[in-house]
């Protein structure tokens, strides 16, 4: 048994991945910015500072962890109101990052498992699955925040031996979700036309439990030490197939209108919102064979029960 603490523990995945570590026989302290909303059986550590600010200094008493799952950050957002939002990023994803890594190698914790993203490697796949070690291309303030993490976390694991492990995972979807997901299927649920039928290109996702299940054997399994891997389902659908089959399982129609992908892009030029539309249509799908090879892990979800469970939350919301 190991006593893992999990950054961000009240959150979407946090919620999810100590549940999951919970019905494996682990101890959790959940690392939380304010108390409630964790799950019963999770030891809260409230840390109000900004960024991590101090957290060496108020690391708890008596405080011993095998690992530290980190998924707290500041997150991506489409419409960013920040000045600067690079170092408005950077501030919490790099070097809040990097103080909680150095607390926690300074406090005995051996493995440090950082939640990164596919957008700290590229926005779109250029005709091939993403590897980890493709050429690091992010395109946003976010994607480069949290490739930069990366870097000064293998930098730190380089010079202190603390063990790094990185994840980067595609878009998240399951019960709780937020942003353009709950958008789509606010959409799918009110009828609205799509203009989507004819978006062709494939997309990888990760249901939130596979992400969790992924987390749990790297913050627990001996082989995951210092490796980064991309996790996602197995499947990676289209934009149409994912609306018809949120359609399904909301018992809805999904309205698809067969718009070519090329009309859209000319659409996103015209408004300016050329990167909001690849985002949308573009290809980006994630080889996910080294976690596989390594680990032996296979996602315990397929993509449809994954869809189904996130619409049987939503429809019990509305």
């Amino acid at each position: 048994m190991s006593h893992v603490v999990v950054s961000g523990a009240n959150g979407f995945v946090g919620r999810v991945l100590c549940r999951a570590l919970l019905d494996a026989g682990h101890r959790v302290t959940g690392l939380v910015r304010r108390s409630g909303g964790c799950i019963d059986g999770v030891t809260e550590w409230v840390d109000s500072s900004t960024d991590y600010n101090g957290i060496t200094h108020n690391w708890p008493a008596g405080l011993k962890a095998d690992c530290v799952v980190h998924l707290a950050a500041r997150v991506h957002v489409m419409h960013d109101t920040a000045t600067d939002p690079d170092a408005a990023f950077r501030a919490t994803n790099v070097e809040g990052t990097l103080r909680l890594a150095v607390a926690s190698q300074q406090h005995g914790v051996p493995r440090f498992v950082f939640v990164s993203s596919i957008k700290a490697v590229a926005e779109g796949d250029g005709g091939v699955p993403l590897r980890e070690n493709a050429p690091p291309r992010p395109e946003d303030a976010y994607g480069r925040s949290k490739r930069a993490a990366e870097d000064a976390l293998t930098r730190l694991g380089d010079d202190t031996g603390l063990e790094i492990m990185i994840v980067r995972p595609p878009l998240v979807y399951g019960p709780q979700v937020r942003a353009n997901f709950l958008r789509l299927m606010d959409a799918v649920w009110r009828g609205v036309p799509l203009p989507l039928g004819g978006a062709d290109a494939r997309r990888s996702m990760v249901y939130v439990g596979n992400l969790a299940d992924a987390l749990v054997h790297c913050a627990t399994d001996p082989r995951a030490a210092r490796q980064c891997f991309h996790v996602a389902d197995n499947d990676a659908p289209t934009v149409a197939e994912l609306v018809r089959a949120l359609g399904r399982h909301l018992g809805k129609p999904a309205r698809l209108l067969p718009v070519p992908a090329a009309w859209l892009r000319m659409a996103g030029r015209l408004t300016g919102r050329s990167a909001q539309v690849d985002r949308l249509i573009g290809s980006l799908q994630v080889d996910t064979s080294h976690i596989r090879d390594v680990l032996g892990w296979q996602p315990p979800f397929s993509t449809d029960e994954g869809l189904a469970a996130t619409a049987d939350w939503y429809r019990s919301t509305h």
